[in-house]
């Protein structure tokens, strides 16, 4: 199976993905999600592994959590931070079969389908071979990705409409990704089907560190990977990523991204 390049690869990726998640939204979305003690949980497309070490205090005592990645990076940075008695993590690429695995309990996707746009219900159908009937799969993303400002120029709006629309193809990036979710699972049969619609990023005033972090390298690796030719700027991309440093840092401007969280009982 040809590998596909990671579109945010690059050196602080760890970090940027550690930084930006926060346990607190972790356990409310899982606890959503019906996640319990005792439970063996996966965690697929684990990145840093923060999130699979929230999964696996949440099923204490007696459960246990393995993140999933694709990168050796991840992967290695996850056992460095976060492995323990209950918590594993294991390279390993996604859209071949893991029934060797075993069957899980209750199986976490979030914000990996965004990569996968030609082939991520074939991977969300892959993925659901692990999970346990009658277990859970919990599949969370973003709408709108990047596309949601207020405050910018509109030769902006009209570049990063533009990069999104190029990520599209070269990168098999999904912007629009979460309104899809609830279908993959109706569609294979999953019961008792929940969605929950909230802000992922909701971003005004004063601009947070994580949040600066997070979004200028999405800009620095992101745009600049996109292969968009920025005419709108005399300077290509060094002149759009000033732009938007400069509006971003701005406490007038206003960024939101929605988020769709389904969750579905297999039969």
């Amino acid at each position: 199976m040809q590998a596909q390049r990671y579109l945010m690869e690059h050196g602080d990726e760890s970090l940027r993905l550690d930084i930006k998640t926060d346990n607190e939204v972790t356990a409310r979305q899982a606890t959503w999600a019906g996640i319990a003690p005792g439970m063996r949980v996966a965690d697929i497309g684990c990145g840093s592994g923060k999130t699979t070490s929230k999964l696996g205090e949440l099923v204490q005592p007696g459960g246990t959590a393995l993140g999933i990645d694709i990168a050796e990076q991840r992967v290695a940075f996850g056992r460095e931070h976060y492995q323990n008695e209950y918590v594993n993590f294991l390279h390993r690429d996604a859209r071949p079969p893991m029934t060797d695995l075993g069957a899980f309990d209750f199986v976490w996707v979030r914000f990996l389908l965004e990569y996968h746009r030609a082939n991520s219900y074939d991977l969300v159908q892959n993925i659901s071979d692990i999970v346990e009937p009658g277990g859970t799969l919990v599949l969370i993303d973003l709408d709108y990705n990047c596309l949601t400002h207020f405050g910018h120029s509109d030769r902006m709006d009209r570049a990063l409409a533009a990069i999104m629309k190029s990520l599209e193809g070269r990168a098999n990036f999904d912007p629009y990704v979460g309104r899809k979710l609830y279908s993959y699972l109706y569609d294979m049969g999953y019961q008792d089907i929940s969605v929950e619609v909230g802000a992922h990023h909701q971003i005004f005033g004063a601009l947070k560190h994580a949040d600066d972090f997070n979004w200028t390298k999405k800009v620095e690796v992101g745009a600049r990977f996109s292969g968009y030719d920025f005419a709108e700027y005399e300077n290509g991309f060094e002149e759009f990523l000033d732009e938007f440093r400069t509006f971003f840092a701005h406490p007038r401007r206003f960024t939101y991204t929605p988020i769709i969280a389904v969750r579905g009982r297999k039969p």
